[in-house]
């Protein structure tokens, strides 16, 4: 299948590394000048699983799995430049998940080097360096069957003249390009790279061959990188270890103090709500020796984007950025869907939002609901919230007398979600909500509505339990049951 290709020669890359080449990170190689960034090696069962879902509060496309964990985030900056890794051992597995990412990324690649065992167990990574047949297989495939490039990085085999049948023999399948790691499945980074086996390698085949395995001893400056492909014969280079401690390395400049390029890598973990445990790792490896500074410390014992912002003084933009996002969240939601009340499934849905403002400070519709349901002779009623992944909203569940409410808009957090929800029910039922204005309906007593310092809102101690008593009379809700929900969750939430 024909279609526009990413170039792969004279390019320097950063190379898939495990919880380091997420979205922040290729960004922040980006725009310190590499000209391809590789994700980290995604394995294919579990992106098969993933539902594509274009998250309009972040402005990227996630990839979401089953549990709602985002396994793969991209944005239209890197689209072109981006090459998504896959781990597979599967022709047909391998396929599917390239044909998922394939209008979100400029380049498929296959992991043939992995030496580690979580992707070698599984007869991927390195394992396919002794089954050229299954590597075959795999590559014709997906050449086949993706309008994009498609490409695989390998280690090199013992003997050097095998290394050179064996990539003779993928160039045949029709690859863009092959990443040679210098180093047999065995070698480690403490291990010299072979040059002179990349070297064999690129002078053996016509199409680019991207020299890797460099970063420890021959390229520490941007300098030694074009020292690097000359010294191998390489078209193009990948950096790993050396772009991960500081990716400034791209950049043709002088190497910038880690400090910067830390506080660079931050802003974009904050700016794309990258997962803190994920930022901790990226931020440590770029410490190094400096882990166990004071200020390291205090990165590790953080467990939450909020408390990493603080260590670096970038609370003031993490605050920024979350108002941003919200804003965003909100305009998104607004006019957009109708107040009429829906059914979906067993729920009844209203596009509603909770405005504190538009209350008595001790008035909330949850109280309201509260006590209508006990002059009903009711039991409680009880919510269940949900969180969604991509932007952090929520999302409740009011369930009076068996009977399910709840908002299609997302809430910034879990009470404004229990007070949407709770709203949903009372207007679908008729019953007043407590808003300023509103005539009095003598379901909440004067001394509650007036405050009695001291004394906790009754809603405070209100348990969710599930509710056995008789049905409602119909609402006379439009009943749709193929309504388009924009806000639903990605997947199970």
């Amino acid at each position: 299948m024909a279609g526009s290709r990413l170039s792969f020669r004279n390019i320097t890359a950063l190379a898939p590394m495990v919880r380091v080449g997420t979205l922040p990170m290729r960004l922040l190689a980006l725009d310190y000048g590499a000209d391809v960034v590789y994700c980290e090696e995604l394995i294919d069962i579990k992106m098969a699983q993933c539902k594509r879902v274009v998250n309009d509060v972040l402005q990227t496309v996630d990839f979401v799995a089953p549990d709602s964990r985002v396994m793969f985030r991209t944005c239209d900056r890197e689209k072109d430049r981006v090459v998504f890794q896959m781990g597979t051992a599967d022709p047909d597995r391998a396929l599917t998940v390239a044909r998922l990412v394939e209008k979100d990324v400029a380049a498929i690649d296959v992991n043939m080097g992995c030496p580690k065992e979580y992707s070698t167990k599984g007869g991927m990574g390195a394992a396919l360096l002794s089954d050229p047949d299954k590597i075959e297989a795999i590559l014709k495939k997906l050449v086949g069957g993706v309008a994009i490039p498609v490409t695989c990085k390998i280690r090199i085999l013992p003997l050097q003249e095998d290394t050179v049948r064996l990539v003779q023999r993928i160039e045949k399948t029709g690859v863009a390009a092959v990443a040679v790691h210098g180093r047999l499945k065995e070698e480690r980074p403490r291990h010299p790279v072979h040059c002179d086996y990349i070297q064999a390698v690129a002078e053996a085949v016509s199409i680019p061959i991207i020299a890797n395995g460099g970063s420890l001893d021959l390229v520490k400056t941007h300098a030694d990188i074009e020292a690097f492909q000359k010294r191998t014969g390489a078209s193009s280079v990948m950096l790993a270890r050396a772009a991960m401690w500081n990716a400034s390395i791209f950049s043709s400049k002088q190497l910038l103090p880690v400090e910067t390029v830390m506080e660079d890598y931050l802003k974009y973990a904050i700016r794309y709500d990258n997962n803190p445990f994920n930022t901790k790792y990226c931020l440590s490896q770029m410490l190094r020796d400096k882990v166990e500074s004071p200020q390291g410390k205090k990165m590790q014992e953080a467990q939450t984007m909020t408390e990493i912002s603080e260590v670096y003084g970038l609370q003031d933009f993490y605050r920024q950025t979350q108002e941003q996002l919200h804003a965003r969240g909100d305009s998104l939601q607004t006019s957009v869907q109708s107040d009429r009340p829906v059914i979906d499934g067993d729920i009844t849905t209203m596009a509603v939002k909770f405005e504190r403002r538009e209350y008595p400070p001790q008035i909330t519709p949850k109280m309201f609901l509260l006590e209508w349901s006990r002059k009903q002779k009711l039991e409680q009623p009880s919510y269940e919230t949900v969180q969604r992944a991509q932007d952090r909203g929520f999302q409740s569940i009011v369930t009076v007398a068996e009977r399910k409410y709840r908002s299609s808009l997302w809430e910034k957090s879990k009470k404004f979600a229990e007070q949407a929800a709770a709203i949903v029910c009372l207007r679908v039922l008729g019953i007043p909500e407590g808003r300023i204005g509103e005539e009095d309906s003598g379901l909440v007593c004067k001394r509650k509505r007036e405050g009695r310092p001291g004394v906790p809102d009754e809603e405070e101690g209100n348990k969710k339990r599930h509710v056995v008593e008789n049905q409602l009379k119909s609402t006379g809700a439009e009943t749709n049951s193929d309504h388009h929900k924009p806000d639903t969750p990605p997947e199970h939430l």
